[in-house]
């Protein structure tokens, strides 16, 4: 799995010259094998966004993807998986940096498998991203 990160557009931009400028990718992370890799050309942005991949926990308030079917309440997800990556690129990032993150294909492999029905979503996106890696 990739993530590119981007400085968001202001608030009160009106142009979309002014928002699709300020979409740059300005740094990118992946997952490959159990760790996160980023890239970036500012040192201090990498500095910033490897600090921001910390094997730490981390906790995800209002997101019920993340929560178990029937429960409700904050989620606190543990360092190592996919899931994992997936929550600190969506809410640690933007909090610690700035930068809004957006998730984007890493395996161009897949497609529809009826017969593969019985998977979980999880499972069918981290049995993809282990042959990327």
């Amino acid at each position: 799995m990739k993530v590119e990160f981007y400085r968001p557009a202001p608030e009160d931009a009106e142009s979309d010259a002014v928002v699709a400028a300020a979409q740059v990718v300005v740094a990118t992370a992946e997952w490959r094998g159990g760790t996160a890799v980023v890239t970036c050309e500012d040192p201090e942005l990498r500095a910033a966004l490897t600090m921001v991949f910390r094997p730490t926990s981390v906790i995800v308030a209002n997101d019920s993807s993340y929560r178990r079917l029937g429960t409700e309440g904050p989620v606190v997800l543990q360092p190592g998986d996919l899931e994992w990556f997936r929550a600190v690129a969506q809410v640690r990032a933007p909090t610690e940096t700035g930068l809004a993150a957006r998730l984007v294909p890493g395996v161009h492999a897949g497609g529809f498998d009826p017969a593969a029905g019985y998977r979980t979503f999880t499972d069918t996106i981290e049995r993809l991203d282990s042959r990327s890696s």
